[in-house]
Order: structure tokens, then C-alpha cells, then sequence
């Protein structure tokens, strides 16, 4: 009987999925792959793990029996892998940072060129996504280190997070359109009749508007939906409707028109997150420090925008 990691790590993200194919998109394969892998599995130890029925999969006595086990030698794999990277050291090695598309541009940008000045031999890699995409990569191992903003249910327990900033949202219109107010400031109940560009699902960011104007009593009209950051501010600037989004997004942006919101206003936290069974790399500590450093000097020369506070 050989019972392979890579099989440990599938038959862990189904476990955890409930679902086939949604494991498959989680570990980045495909679902009939997962499926032979855990077919393999099931084989060598002689017992079904999984009960199969149309639209559910639940664990079999033998998977409950499992689970424990697989995830412990998964997250022990992850922890030697990390030890033999500290004992490189940051002379050389590899960082996979996961970033939200906004704060890859407003904030990570001039943080990285000081990381890669620092640090010319540490390959960087990057993902953008949307936080609820980023922290489903987290928990499956994709990544060391990803910064998230954080949802007001709380995130995944497996994961250890640290908040940095707190940032306020501002609405933007397109300076070609009328103004959505004609105060200096906006009340969220103000939107109520203005055509929205929303987010795609799983962005925060659409979730905290949604659920702003949930709490002014009514539910947002959309004129498009489904965008990016790029998308929904240049959507924007061409006039589809106004939009709810981050102070640092839209720095710089000479076509649109930012106007705060009155209190009660909107704000989101950004904080830096790993899973909590592994201990991260120097790579990872390094940017974080740099991260921080960098923060601290922004907010001591009041280069931050406006409603941006680091914690």
C-alpha cells in the first residue's frame, strides 16, 4: 500500500468541500483527476471514504477515521517544506502573496519594490483575487501569505490574521454625470435611487455595500455588475453609475469624482493572513515587516489618502 501526500491533500479538500468538483477548482486540477486520486486512495486502503449521492458526498466511518490523520500529515508536509526554506534562509527561495486587485496597486506596489530591493533572490509570486477567493487558497496551502480585507462575520478559524489598515469607502461618480448629492458629503440613503456598478461576487467590497444599503433600508439598484476593480472604476468614469470603493482605488483617478459618505460611514479593514499550523517562512516575515515599515512611514509623512489609518 503507498499511499501518496498529493492523495492526502485531495481527500482533505473534498472533506472539507463536500463537493467534487468545487475541491478540483479549490487545489487548481481537474474534478476527473480528483476523482482517480481518490479512487486510488479508496483502493489502497481498502475502504470507501466517501458516500456518494446525487448533490451531497459525506464522509464514510473510514473517512471520519481519516480526516485527522490526513490533515495532520498534510500540515507536518507543510511545516518541513517551510523549515528547509528557513534554512535557505531569504538568500534564495520562493513567496506566494495573495492580494486583493486594489491593494496590489494602492498599496503592495511600492511595498514589493522595497521587498525586491531588499531581497533581489526571493521569487515572487502573486495572485489577485477577491479576499474570499484568496482565503479558500490559504486554507488549501496555495499560498503563504495573502493580504485580505476582512469580512464582518469573521474569517476561516484555521488561519491567523493581523489587521494593518483601516480604510474608509468613498463613492465615486464620473465628473461628466450630475453629482449624486449636493452636500459635501453623501448619506447612504442618497443612493437609493442611483443606478450602481457592483463587484463580482466574492468581493468583499460588494458584500459591505450590499449590506450598507441593507441597512439604510433598501436594496441597491444595479446598472452593471460582476467587475473587477479596473472594470467597475472605468464603468464609472464612462458614466454606468456610481460606485462604493476604497479611498486608496481611486487615488490618482482625475476622471472621477469622490464624494465621503456620512456618518455612519463605511470603512473595511485590511489585515495580513497565514494558516495557523504553519509557521511562515523568513520570505513571509520579511514582508511583513517591509509591509509595516512601510506603513509607518507613510502615515508619519501624511502620504496615506484621506480615511486610510494604519492599525
Amino acid at each position: 500500500m503507498v499511499v501518496q501526500l498529493q492523495q492526502l491533500r485531495y481527500f482533505v479538500a473534498v472533506a472539507d468541500t463536500r463537493h467534487f468538483t468545487h475541491a478540483a477548482e479549490l487545489i487548481g486540477v481537474t474534478q476527473p483527476s480528483l476523482s482517480k486520486q481518490i479512487h486510488a486512495l479508496e483502493a489502497d486502503l481498502g475502504a470507501e471514504l466517501f458516500t456518494r449521492t446525487r448533490g451531497a458526498v459525506a464522509l464514510t466511518p473510514a473517512g471520519e477515521a481519516l480526516l485527522p490523520l490526513a490533515r495532520r500529515i498534510v500540515a507536518d508536509a507543510d511545516t518541513a517544506r517551510v523549515e528547509v526554506q528557513e534554512l535557505v534562509g531569504l538568500r534564495a527561495g520562493r513567496l506566494r502573496l495573495g492580494s486583493t486587485p486594489s491593494l496590489s496597486v494602492s498599496l503592495l506596489a511600492p511595498v514589493l519594490r522595497r521587498y525586491a530591493d531588499a531581497y533581489p533572490r526571493v521569487r515572487l509570486h502573486i495572485e489577485e483575487s477577491g479576499s474570499q477567493d484568496l482565503v479558500r487558497h490559504l486554507v488549501a496551502g496555495q499560498l503563504d501569505l495573502a493580504v485580505i480585507v476582512l469580512p464582518e462575520r469573521g474569517t476561516d478559524p484555521s488561519l491567523r490574521t493581523e489587521p494593518i489598515l483601516r480604510e474608509s469607502l468613498v463613492c465615486a461618480s464620473s465628473l461628466s454625470m450630475p453629482p449624486p448629492t449636493e452636500q459635501p458629503q453623501l448619506r447612504i440613503t442618497e443612493l437609493r435611487d442611483q443606478p450602481m456598478v457592483m463587484f463580482r461576487h466574492g468581493y468583499d467590497l460588494r458584500d459591505a455595500t450590499v449590506a450598507a444599503c441593507e441597512r439604510a433600508g433598501f436594496t441597491p439598484t444595479y446598472a452593471v455588475e460582476g467587475g473587477e476593480m479596473d472594470a467597475v472604476l472605468a464603468f464609472v468614469e464612462a458614466g454606468l453609475g456610481v460606485a462604493l470603493v476604497p479611498s486608496m482605488a481611486v487615488a490618482g483617478r482625475t476622471r472621477l469624482r469622490i464624494t465621503p459618505l456620512a456618518r455612519p460611514a463605511v470603512y473595511r479593514t485590511v489585515a495580513l493572513a497565514h494558516r495557523r499550523d504553519v509557521t511562515p517562512t523568513h520570505a513571509a516575515r520579511a514582508l511583513r515587516d517591509t509591509l509595516l515599515a512601510y506603513l509607518t512611514e507613510a502615515a508619519a509623512w501624511s502620504t496615506l489618502p484621506p480615511g486610510v489609518d494604519p492599525l
